[in-house]
C-alpha cells in the first residue's frame, strides 16, 4: 500500500475544509462602498478590486463611480457610500463648511495629468484673458485655472468661466469655448480631436507640484468604528500597487476598463501621475515646505476657495487627516 495516500487524503481533506472556510470568510466579509471618479491614480484599487486582493483582508471593497466628482459629498451624507478617493479640497471643503472627514491615505498626486488644454490659437495662458474657458467650478481643476490664471497676473474674473464636468470638457471645447480644464483620461481624448484645427496643452499640474493631490478619506464615525476595515482596504490597495509593478501588461488590461483607455494610454496617462510609495506616505502629513506635504497644498486650496467664496473659514489642516494607520504602515 502507498504510505503516501492516507497523508494524501489527509491533506486533500484539509485544504477542501481550509477553502471552504475562506469561502464562507468571503461571503461574510463586510462590504464598504467607496465613491471615486475614474482617474489614472486610482489603478491600484482598480486592480485590487478586479483582483479580488481585499478578500484576504477581510473585507470587499465596491467602487462607485461619479462622473460628476462634486456629487461625492452628497452621497457621504446621504451614506449610500462612507468613504471616498477624490481629491483633498474636497476634503478641505467638507471640514471647513463643519463636515467630519479624515484622510486616512494619500494616493497620489496629479505630475500632468490635469491640464489646461486650448485651441491652437491660444498660444499660453495670458492669451486666456477675456475668454471663454469651461472647467468645473466645485471640483480640483477649477483650482488649476485659479492657480494658473495667478501665476501671470491674471485673476479668475478675467476669463469668462463656463462650469461644467470634468468629463464635458470636450463637448465644451467644440461648443464655443476656447480652452478648458480637465484630467486624464479626458486630456488624451482632447488632444485626439482634430476639430478647428485641434487642440493643444498650455499649462499641467506639473507647474503646480502637490496641488492636486488625492486621498482616500472617510467619515470620523466610520473610521471610529471599523479601523479594522479601513486598514484592510489600505491594505489591499498596497497590494494592488505591487501587483501593477509585477504584472504590468495583464494590469494595463485591467485598468483600460476602468478608463475606458487602451493599454498604450494606461501607459501615456501613468505618465502625468506619481503614486505614493508606502515608505514615503508619512511624509504627506508633515508640516514641512515640501510641497508634496498636505499642509503646503492645503494652504493653497484654503486660499483658492476662501477668496471663490466656496468655503466660510480655513480649513484646519490637522483636522482634515488620520495619521494613525499610516504610521502603522511605516512601522512594520
Amino acid at each position: 500500500m502507498n504510505r503516501m495516500v492516507p497523508a494524501l487524503r489527509a491533506w486533500c481533506l484539509g485544504a477542501l475544509l481550509t477553502g471552504s472556510a475562506f469561502v464562507a470568510a468571503q461571503a461574510d466579509a463586510p462590504v464598504v462602498n467607496i465613491g471615486t471618479s475614474a482617474w489614472i491614480g486610482y489603478a491600484p484599487f482598480y486592480v485590487a478590486t478586479d483582483k479580488d486582493l481585499f478578500a484576504k483582508y477581510g473585507v470587499k471593497v465596491q467602487l462607485q463611480d461619479f462622473d460628476d466628482p462634486s456629487q461625492i459629498p452628497a452621497a457621504l451624507e446621504s451614506k449610500g457610500i462612507v468613504g471616498a478617493m477624490y481629491t483633498y479640497d474636497q476634503v478641505i471643503t467638507l471640514v471647513a463648511t463643519g463636515h467630519d472627514y479624515k484622510v486616512v491615505m494619500p494616493i497620489d498626486y496629479s505630475n500632468g495629468a490635469d491640464a489646461i488644454l486650448a485651441k491652437n490659437s491660444i498660444k499660453s495662458v495670458t492669451d486666456l484673458k477675456g475668454q471663454i474657458v469651461a472647467y468645473p467650478f466645485a471640483t480640483c481643476d477649477n483650482l488649476l485655472v485659479v492657480y494658473a490664471l495667478n501665476s501671470v497676473g491674471l485673476k479668475e474674473s478675467d476669463v469668462q468661466g463656463v462650469d461644467t464636468t470634468p468629463e464635458n470638457v470636450p463637448a465644451a471645447l467644440l461648443s464655443g469655448a476656447v480652452a478648458g480644464s480637465t484630467y486624464e483620461p479626458n486630456v488624451t481624448k482632447i488632444l485626439g480631436m482634430t476639430e478647428d484645427g485641434g487642440f493643444h496643452t498650455i499649462y499641467t499640474s506639473r507647474s503646480a507640484p502637490g496641488l492636486i493631490s488625492d486621498v482616500l478619506y472617510f467619515r470620523k464615525d466610520f473610521i471610529a468604528q471599523n479601523p479594522q476595515e479601513v486598514m484592510a482596504i489600505i491594505k489591499g490597495y498596497i497590494d494592488g500597487l505591487q501587483y501593477i509593478h509585477d504584472h504590468p501588461a495583464e494590469s494595463d488590461v485591467i485598468i483600460g476598463k476602468y478608463l475606458a483607455s487602451t493599454p498604450a494610454e494606461v501607459q501615456a496617462q501613468f505618465e502625468g501621475v506619481y503614486n505614493i510609495p508606502v515608505a514615503a506616505m508619512p511624509n504627506s502629513f508633515l508640516n514641512t515646505t515640501n510641497p508634496q506635504s498636505l499642509f503646503i497644498s492645503g494652504k493653497l486650496i484654503n486660499g483658492i476657495l476662501l477668496t471663490r467664496k466656496q468655503i466660510p473659514v480655513p480649513a484646519s489642516i490637522p483636522d482634515t487627516f488620520d495619521t494613525s494607520f499610516v504610521s502603522q504602515l511605516s512601522t512594520k
